[in-house]
């Protein structure tokens, strides 16, 4: 599909010229004044307005100030006398991308076009990217509802907007880089960057220099100069991950930056560096048992503990199961092209027995096993990792099944109930929007209607006198 471009000049002479320029590359629309302009951008999704500053009777500036304010605005180009430049300039401070001026050079409008018309595809593949990164480590993609998470989220709402350090403990698989995710993106810093630096894959030496840079020469194999990540992420959001494992040295010069001058040097170098970032720290270990072995700073800990996040074991939260598993299903059920859609009472018997030492990272990849070696429309206890299969049932008393144990409200034999919850759920996190929920759930805006018109005609069923 080609570009439309709108042009907007009230000399027809112009106007057919610039048309016939451009119409072998673009979809060409005219106009003669503000009303003409402003009928074709109604109808049309216009790419690009190329409108001159003096339309008759009409203002262009008036019509260019309109047009910056739709909700998804055209690039803006004006066609400007040499007298009118200064007006111009006062429109590209405004929000418009750039001007020529006339007699009009062909070459350079065409040049310019073709630029202006790249720059907005980049924008928009950034936007999508950025997007894509949102959806995926959004605070709605940490799913459940157990009183545990329900803290967790509350939490990372609260603190999210301010600039405190955070700390964020947990044993492994327990979703902390997700949280610090969720902290940047919810965060006045969410158009910078977020870093991520694993502190344990590391040795001290590389450690260091990958946070803090170094220069030639630093040592054995450093042939350039390498900016570190602290300085990467100026102005945005460092995630320490792993936090206990770093070294005496390193934690003096975290110390440092993570003081109010926020300064550092560089790996073999002497020049002050500052890096304004907000430090998010993780840690599977008990930090404070650290202080007190001599391991780890105190005073750093301070620094790192202004606010402290607990991320609950799998174990503890079980009744999130069954919304997680309906999660992981549709993604690797679309990922691996199966037919799979839930599974089977026994199977998830077996998940809801299981204390999942691995957390929601070991039931995750016990889903896409599953996923993979089901093969009908549903996963059964044979298609789950042997793990689980012989923990299954040993912990629950006699005639009592884990759906029975976890109650209704939960129970892994009513998928129509986790069904319910789940769209409750993209329903509230996209403030009602039915396309927006309909596509985290993975389902046509069509077939989201017709299960909430099923539920509405349910709770009405229910609630009438019998």
């Amino acid at each position: 599909m080609q570009p439309i471009i709108l042009i907007v000049d009230d000399e027809k002479h112009t106007r057919d010229g610039l048309r016939q320029l451009l119409e072998d590359s673009y979809d060409v629309y005219v106009a003669g004044d503000i009303a003409g302009a402003m009928g074709v951008l109604e109808r049309e999704h216009v790419d690009l307005v190329l409108t001159d500053l003096r339309l008759g009777a009409d203002d262009g500036m008036q019509l260019i100030e309109r047009v910056l304010k739709m909700p998804h605005p055209p690039i803006v180009i004006m066609m400007t006398a040499y007298g009118s430049v200064d007006t111009a300039v006062e429109a590209m401070k405004r929000g418009a991308y750039d001007f020529v001026t006339k007699p009009l050079n062909l070459d350079k409008v065409e040049m310019l076009i073709a630029r202006a018309l790249k720059s907005r595809n980049l924008e928009q593949e950034n936007r999508a990217l950025k997007q894509q990164v949102d959806e995926r480590f959004g605070l709605e993609n940490i799913i459940g509802e157990s009183p545990a998470l329900r803290e967790v989220l509350d939490t990372i709402k609260q603190v999210a907007p301010s600039s405190a350090s955070v700390l964020i403990e947990g044993e492994s698989g327990t979703g902390k880089e997700l949280a610090a995710h969720a902290i940047h993106n919810l965060s006045r810093r969410n158009k910078a960057k977020f870093i991520v630096v694993h502190c344990a894959a590391l040795s001290p030496t590389l450690l260091e220099s990958e946070l803090f840079g170094h220069e030639r020469g630093a040592f054995t194999g450093a042939t350039e100069r390498r900016i570190g990540r602290f300085e990467q992420a100026n102005g945005g959001t460092i995630f320490l991950d792993e936090i206990g494992e770093i070294n005496p040295m390193t934690q003096v010069k975290l110390l440092r930056v993570m003081s109010e001058d926020h300064a550092f040097e560089r790996v073999g170098g002497n020049q002050t560096l500052r890096a304004d970032v907000r430090v998010i720290a993780a840690t599977n270990k008990n930090l404070e048992q650290l202080v007190k072995e001599g391991k780890f700073r105190d005073d750093l800990f301070f620094r790192l503990n202004v606010v402290r996040i607990t991320m609950p074991p799998l174990r503890e939260r079980k009744d999130d199961i069954p919304l997680l598993v309906r999660n992981f299903v549709r993604h690797f059920a679309k990922v691996n092209a199966k037919e799979v859609v839930d599974l089977a009472p026994d199977a998830m018997d077996a998940l809801l027995t299981y204390d999942w030492p691995g957390n929601v990272r070991e039931l995750r990849a016990a889903i896409e096993h599953g996923v993979v070696m089901a093969t009908g429309n549903q996963i059964t206890l044979r298609d789950l990792p042997s793990a689980v299969k012989e923990v299954a049932g040993k912990n629950l008393p006699r005639g009592i099944s884990p759906a029975q144990a976890f109650g209704a409200k939960t129970s892994p034999l009513d998928l129509h109930e986790t069904e319910r919850k789940l769209i409750l759920q993209a329903l509230a996190t996209t403030k009602g929007n039915i396309t927006a929920a309909a596509k985290k759930l993975g389902i046509s805006r069509r077939t989201l209607h017709r299960k909430i018109n099923e539920m509405n005609a349910e709770k009405q069923a229910a609630a009438e006198p019998a």
